[in-house]
């Protein structure tokens, strides 16, 4: 299974960054949630919450507020996809523009949790005051 799990992140990045709606709700249970530290800046910058409770919740931030708040030149770059039975750790830094013209440079460690081969839970973390330097620094 773990190696089927890495695979199914591995896509599922790929559908978060097409912005398509129906791309990434095909990779989330319907009750699926989405855990990020309380206060960190993107959330605080659009007013949303750090945790996102259910499958629209998540596909709206991930398709509409996502682009536009990480307005151009958005890039990944995976450091690792580490997998556990149904539980896959990544490991990444994301570079982008701010709608706000700042850079933004960040390190990722998201934890995925897969039910009958869907994200059912994501658990990310990240610096959390790098972050707020950069986005109202």
């Amino acid at each position: 299974m773990s190696e089927e799990s890495r695979v199914i992140v591995q896509g599922a990045w790929k559908a978060f960054a097409s912005h398509d709606a129906d791309r990434i709700a095909a990779v989330f249970t319907e009750d699926a949630e989405w855990l990020a530290p309380a206060g960190n800046a993107t959330a605080v910058a659009l007013g949303a919450p750090s945790h996102m409770v259910g499958r629209e919740a998540i596909v709206r931030f991930l398709a509409e507020d996502f682009p536009r708040f990480f307005v151009r030149d958005v890039s990944v770059t995976f450091h690792g996809f580490f997998a556990d039975g149904e539980r896959v750790i990544v490991e990444e830094t994301m570079t982008a523009t701010l709608a706000n013209g700042n850079h933004y440079a960040n390190d990722y460690c998201f934890v995925f949790e897969l039910r009958n081969g869907l994200i059912h839970r994501v658990r990310e973390y990240m610096d959390t005051a790098r972050g707020h330097r950069m986005v109202f620094g």
